[in-house]
């Protein structure tokens, strides 16, 4: 029931982003960005920190001055994991970054300029072995292609795509993602399924601007998931005018709930109702929170009565149902103990972590025994 999914991913090429590989047949790699002032070394740092605890593969820097390159460097010491660096307009932004290790650079062909100051990218990349992402954007396509279609649209996204990647096969550099996003689902959506036939490197999905922390969750989980479940998307970023931690989240949450990813608890629990026996919501909303540093691959159900309750915790690793006088705990399926309602966050908290680590335990013998 919680097993393997069922999605056929798309096949391409496999590019690596620092230590991480994205494409082929790597996990779908979770990416955020900061959004702190990237001159304020210490501020970037944290937050960076704080993305990589919360299980960030990949974290992106605005880059916007060369001020903001000599501060990039700095951040880059500071920190373990990739960093891609976003630049805009100046392309000299990109040759100084890519001096101070860089892991990969973002690029927009609507603004970066003439062909010749690419190529210096292109070059400054492939000297270093540092992959690079076109990034288009419905919102900053070139003028000409304004022009042609009179607004974006997914073609306009995809010919603006496929000129630089055009470009960049010219120059024999096949080290790259491709990104199409635009805030509107459909739009999103269909021109990542035009690029998808077109090219076989990795894509990078999102939906631009998607919105605050709830509608922009639901957008993206909406574009991002109807992709996915194709097969498409090698690497995603979930865009909220939020905590970039959330963006991590929200991020981990889609691909577990499409058994792309299995990273933490995935919890399965009901919304509740007056048959419940103890209180659903204030229990999830416990057991999220002082749950949120465990990265073990776990399913927890969380139901509040005996009708749907037994089922499913059978099949997960810890499930608690609802009961009169006591609750009913089930481990691996089985009947394990019972919880009364005075310490039952306390006590399931307790089971979730033992079963967590005996998880642990087993995962790390079999990579010694194989």
């Amino acid at each position: 029931m919680h097993g393997e999914s069922p999605i056929k991913r798309r096949v391409s090429r496999k590019i690596w982003v620092g230590s991480v590989p994205v494409g082929g047949d790597a996990p779908i790699a979770v990416q955020s960005m900061t959004n702190t002032e990237t001159c304020d070394v210490a501020a970037t740092v944290g937050q960076i920190q704080r993305l990589e605890q919360a299980g960030a593969d990949i974290v992106r820097v605005s880059v916007p001055s060369m001020e903001a390159a000599e501060a990039f460097g700095q951040i880059k010491k500071l920190v373990q994991v990739p960093l891609v660096a976003d630049i805009h307009f100046d392309y000299k932004i990109a040759l100084r970054v890519a001096e101070l290790g860089v892991d990969c650079l973002r690029i927009n062909p609507g603004n970066i300029g003439r062909e010749d100051r690419v190529k210096a990218v292109v070059d400054a990349a492939r000297e270093r072995n540092i992959p690079i992402r076109i990034g288009v954007n419905a919102g900053s396509l070139e003028k000409d292609l304004q022009k042609k279609y009179g607004e974006p649209t997914p073609e306009a996204l995809v010919e603006s795509a496929m000129r630089h990647v055009d470009y960049l096969d010219k120059l024999d550099f096949p080290d790259f993602k491709v990104s199409v996003k635009a805030s509107d689902v459909f739009m999103a959506v269909n021109a990542y399924r035009l690029l998808a036939n077109k090219i076989d490197q990795p894509l990078h999905l999102g939906i631009t601007e998607a919105g605050g922390l709830r509608s922009g969750t639901v957008k993206s989980a909406v574009g991002l998931g109807m992709l996915l479940a194709e097969g498409i998307g090698d690497t995603i970023r979930v865009s909220l005018a939020a905590d970039p931690v959330e963006e991590i989240k929200v991020g981990f949450d889609i691909l577990k709930s499409l058994h792309l990813r299995s990273r933490g608890i995935n919890f399965i629990a009901c919304p509740s109702c007056s048959r419940q026996n103890f209180d659903v919501v204030k229990t999830m909303n416990e057991l999220e929170g002082r749950l949120e540093d465990l990265l073990v691959p776990l399913n927890v159900a969380v139901i509040g009565c005996v009708v749907n309750g037994p089922g499913e915790a059978k099949e997960v690793d810890v499930g608690l149902t609802g009961g009169t006088p006591s609750n009913l705990v089930y481990i691996d399926g089985k009947p394990s103990s019972k919880l009364s309602n005075d310490t039952l966050v306390d006590d399931l908290e307790r089971l979730i972590r033992d079963k967590a680590a005996e998880k642990q335990a087993q995962d790390a013998s079999v990579i010694v025994r194989s």
